[in-house]
């Protein structure tokens, strides 16, 4: 997603779509997968596309592809074979030099805002106040009317660059009505042209560097792209002014053309700024020239080697200054003996594991006390650890789910009562009952001569026949919760339907009085009602639960989660780790599981090695791996020489213990 965004901004930006994907997956990953330059591709045509169908339908202005149009003669290659030697040099000396100028100055400034007391507690009290102070004295020093005539400061980004390309010659004699007005902006004498070029890569050199030290987000990609190209302008008007009438091969003069000294500088010093090679396919296709494909790419390879010969690129530079967690690439430096590697110091050994045969109640606990782990690795056991796979965490608590949730809570009552019912059912009531069987009545339920004769129907128009048979108003012992819903449903259709019988009591709808205002309540009736069990009942049955041992069956396993042998060396894991875009592997040992390697892991071991951490030399007090090893166990050694210097430290504390009790003794009171 961060790949495609940035083809998507910088194609958009420089109408360079090639380009911007390529500069995207130059700038966002070391090891770039194939499949992610489809979505870069397609993301980038679709931003592209509707610019265009903007530009057509909506503006007059029309949207070019090419923004910088650098026209060339009609020769093939509008450049000499001295001239090439001059683009390498000056990638080196001036782009390359210049870009860890730049990043060198963009550091200090930061380093001093951090170092120094009265600015720093400056800074924490007025976070606002600092970028107002920054950007007034920025737009003060660019004042048109004031410094800022020295340097084209009337100019916006886009119109000095398209004027630093301009196809012409700015110290030539016979210049056209447009061309004195590209000009103009620049000087009107010669020596006022390179006074300004001057003054203008120096003055955005400083006010980049400190531009960007403000909290405010920016983008030095156009900034330095803008520098390089006046560097590149001053380089060729000097070479102009040096050969008038052309560098002279044989019988063929190539006349030396500035602008594109002023594409290879722009692409020259931004690719060294950022560390990237694609910023000469952007140049190329906003010119829409590839004839100085040669000199611009020699430019941009020097300028890359020597700017990273001397500083690290603006954006490592950024992200180690905010001390941002990354996985760098390890240094060795060369030494006369060889180094250890401490990794087993970072190694995690302590490994959070499920196994086979373990309970829903081990697996409960295991959830609930790492709830930061995304994955688990399945051992076969607790003594062989024998790596069988790694699940998912969504994976486990699925499991809980299907073990103790309702839906299984609900199952199990309907088992229990269904088991009651069977149970407790008479013979009587198994036995199929007829409409018309007499059961007679038995001395214990026939009525007393007290009884209360039973009540009288209420009077309505249509009511129920009485039945023959007596009502004594008692409950029957078979009675269950079943049959009292069922009566209770009953009792209310009865009522409906005695609401709808007294509805048309009158049949005259003439000489009715007024109806009164009819309720829109609805009555409900009562559902079957969904049984669970009690507190107590669901206590005991979730331990029942818990108890039983985990079924793997409905659980997806991943059989094979990436290993790591015992004695992997740390250039190479971090290598897999980076092209294979892993968050943790596994370290076994003849299939045993004994540790777990993550990214924060790696970050440190890595780390401490670019520091000079591990340069010890085999045999040396800390010294406990061969070069270059991933894992190990730790030797007995040093464990006791730990054991050691701890028995030391305590025959010390017990020593000082005493003397100051003897010295308590003899001081006076």
């Amino acid at each position: 997603m961060l790949a495609a965004a940035c083809a998507v901004g910088v194609a958009c930006t420089f109408a360079a779509p090639l380009g911007g994907v390529l500069f995207s997956i130059e700038v966002t990953s070391v090891f770039f997968r194939r499949a992610e330059l489809l979505e870069g591709f397609f993301c980038r045509c679709l931003w592209c596309s509707g610019l265009a169908a903007a530009g057509v339908c909506g503006s007059r202005n029309k949207i070019q592809s090419q923004q910088y149009s650098e026209q060339t003669s009609g020769w093939i290659f509008p450049f000499d074979l001295i001239e090439l030697v001059v683009y390498a040099v000056m990638g080196a000396a001036w782009w390359g030099a210049g870009v860890a100028t730049f990043v060198y100055m963009h550091k200090r400034v930061v380093l001093f805002n951090r170092k120094h007391k009265r600015m720093s507690a400056f800074l924490q009290r007025n976070r606002f106040l600092y970028p107002l102070i920054i950007t007034v004295f920025i737009s003060s020093a660019t004042f048109p009317e004031g410094l800022g005539q020295f340097m084209a400061a009337e100019l916006t980004t886009h119109e000095a660059v398209h004027d630093l390309f301009s196809n012409f010659t700015w110290t030539a004699n016979d210049l056209g009505v447009d061309e004195h007005m590209v000009v103009n902006h620049w000087g009107t004498t010669k020596g006022r042209i390179f006074l300004t070029l001057s003054l203008f890569i120096f003055m955005n050199l400083w006010m980049t560097a400190l531009a960007a030290t403000i909290p405010v987000p920016l983008g030095l990609f156009i900034p330095v792209f803008k520098m390089g190209a006046a560097f590149g302008r001053l380089i060729g008007e000097t070479m102009a002014v040096l050969f008038p009438e052309g560098i002279r091969m044989g019988e063929n003069i190539n006349k030396v053309i500035p602008g594109g000294y002023a594409v290879a500088g722009a692409a020259a010093m931004a690719g060294a700024a950022t560390r990237t090679i694609s910023t000469a396919v952007i140049a190329f296709e906003m010119t829409g020239q590839m004839s100085h494909i040669l000199p611009v790419m020699i430019a941009v390879l020097i300028s890359n080697a020597v700017s990273q010969m001397l500083q690290p690129s603006i954006y490592d530079l950024i992200i180690k200054l905010k001390k941002t967690p990354r996985t760098c690439r390890p240094s060795f430096p060369p030494l006369p003996r060889p180094t250890t590697s401490t990794w087993k110091t970072y190694m995690v050994r302590d490994v959070v594991f499920i196994w086979q045969g373990a309970s829903y109640k081990d697996l409960k606990n295991l959830l609930r006390t790492n709830k930061r782990l995304s994955c688990f690795p399945l051992v076969e056991s607790p003594d062989s650890m024998i790596l069988l796979g790694s699940i998912p965490r969504l994976e486990l608590l699925r499991l809980m789910e299907l073990q103790l949730g309702r839906w299984r809570r609900l199952q199990e009552v309907a088992r229990r009562r269904s088991m009651d019912m069977t149970a407790h059912k008479s013979p009587l009531e198994q036995r199929r009952q007829s409409r018309f069987e007499v059961v007679p009545v038995t001395n214990s339920t026939r009525p007393s001569p007290k009884s209360s004769p039973p009540p009288s129907p209420p009077l309505t128009p249509k009511s129920p026949k009485k039945s023959i048979l007596k009502d004594y108003g008692m409950q029957s012992p078979y009675s269950t919760i079943t049959s009292q819903d069922s009566r209770l449903r009953q009792a209310f259709e009865v009522i409906f339907r005695k609401s709808l019988t007294l509805q048309d009591v009158n049949p005259d709808k003439d000489l009715s009085a007024p109806n009164t205002p009819t309720s829109t309540k609805r009555v409900q009736l009562p559902r079957e009602r969904i049984i669970d069990m009690s507190p107590e009942e669901q206590l005991s049955w979730e331990e029942d639960q818990l108890a039983q041992p985990i079924d793997y069956t409905h659980c997806h396993i991943d059989p094979a989660p990436f290993q790591l042998v015992e004695r992997t060396t740390l250039l190479k894991v971090h290598s897999i780790f980076s092209m294979l875009g892993l968050q943790h592997a596994y370290v076994t040992t003849i299939g045993r599981l004994i540790g777990v390697v993550a990214l924060k892991e790696l970050r440190k071991a890595i780390e401490k090695m670019n520091s000079g951490g591990f340069n010890k030399p085999v045999g040396a007090p800390g010294s406990e791996l061969p070069n270059g090893i991933v894992g190990g166990e730790a030797p007995s050694e040093t464990q006791s020489e730990s054991e050691e210097t701890a028995a030391e430290s305590s025959s010390r504390s017990k020593k000082r213990k005493k003397s100051a009790k003897s010295n308590n003794k003899g001081s006076p009171v």
